[in-house]
């Protein structure tokens, strides 16, 4: 029986051809974001357990995701996620239309007439001072708590639901290595000085360009065309140099030994996490069986970086006949004024 056969089922049984491939594929994709670790010995070999342990929890992770929603003008009077999101249909239609991933996504695809996608938010707990009735009674200055979305991201897309589960699995690696490199370039007594730098270099390059959780569920400023192909070639050319970086065996050891940790351990370092509420249509929070309320289980991940966030996320179904046409997607702000 073959390693990845043990490793993968825990009854003996060997792996399906896709599950072959996922393991392959994944290890690929780990590569190229840690070239040097292809020059660890035996490294697909060893690199298979910590892979294999990692696809485990994928396959739960994908599991709890949220089913998809409708995000259009027709349901959002009846969607009480869309209506908690956005304020007005014409504010779903408007951040939709902004997303430059979800229009390049159908300009690939000129026959597809949906597209599944990720909707990252923030979201604002804000304490106020409110209206609210009490039987037959109104009263005034009540301690409420109100519940805002803004910074509205779609930044990856897919033509069906599990396409884009693949997708999100995908960006899950992409966080672990960059947790990896995270954890390298903290180690300051057993890298040496210049890999330890190119190592920092790269963390911020891959950060900027918007891999990982923050291409699930967004944050920070969307990098334009140019700018992704200015990161892109930096970062080939920080790969190149990483890779004639001369290194002791035991240095690419340790780089190996901390990226494995991370996959093996990945429930530790990728939080998604749900919060349920109750809420009316004004986005307050109401008490446990209110009238005129919904509850609503809204779901979060966690952004890591310089600056950690926590983004609330939805799965989305949206129509290319939706979109605004190019260069009419006027900003809200500007068009109250």
């Amino acid at each position: 029986m073959s390693i990845l056969s043990r490793l993968w089922h825990r009854d003996d049984e060997r792996p399906t051809q896709d599950q072959q491939q996922r393991i392959d594929a994944t290890i690929e994709r780990i590569v190229t974001m840690i070239p040097r670790l292809r020059m660890a010995r035996r490294y697909r070999e060893r690199l298979a357990s910590a892979v294999a342990a990692y696809l485990r929890d994928e396959a739960k992770i994908l599991a709890s995701l949220p089913a998809a929603h409708e995000a259009s003008v027709g349901a959002w009077s009846s969607d009480p996620y869309l209506r908690a999101f956005f304020a007005t249909p014409e504010d779903l239609t408007a951040a939709f239309s902004r997303s430059e991933a979800l229009r390049e996504y159908f300009d690939r695809h000129p026959d597809l007439e949906e597209a599944y996608a990720v909707l990252g938010m923030a979201m604002t707990e804000r304490h106020v001072l409110g209206v609210a009735m009490e039987g037959e009674t109104i009263r005034r200055d009540v301690a409420q708590t109100t519940i805002c979305f803004g910074d509205h991201q779609v930044r990856i897309c897919a033509g069906s639901e599990a396409a884009l589960h693949r997708e999100i699995g995908g960006r899950l690696v992409e966080q672990l290595a960059l947790e990896g490199l995270a954890k390298l370039a903290a180690d300051r007594r057993e890298l040496q000085s210049r890999g330890r730098e190119l190592l920092q270099e790269r963390f911020a390059l891959f950060q900027t360009q918007g891999v990982g959780m923050r291409s699930v569920a967004g944050g920070g400023d969307e990098a334009s065309a140019d700018e992704l192909a200015r990161l892109h070639a930096a970062i080939e050319a920080n790969a190149a140099e990483l890779a004639a970086l001369s290194a002791p065996t035991e240095v690419i050891e340790l780089e190996f030994e901390r990226v494995c940790e991370v996959l093996s351990e990945s429930s530790a370092h990728i939080y998604l996490t749900k919060k349920r509420l109750r809420i009316d249509l004004m986005n307050v929070v109401q008490p446990h069986g209110a009238r005129g309320s919904h509850d609503i289980e809204f779901n979060f991940a966690r952004v890591p970086g310089s600056k950690p966030e926590q983004r609330a996320f939805s799965v989305v179904r949206y129509f290319r006949r939706e979109l605004l046409p190019a260069g009419l997607h006027i900003d809200p702000a500007i068009r109250a004024l």
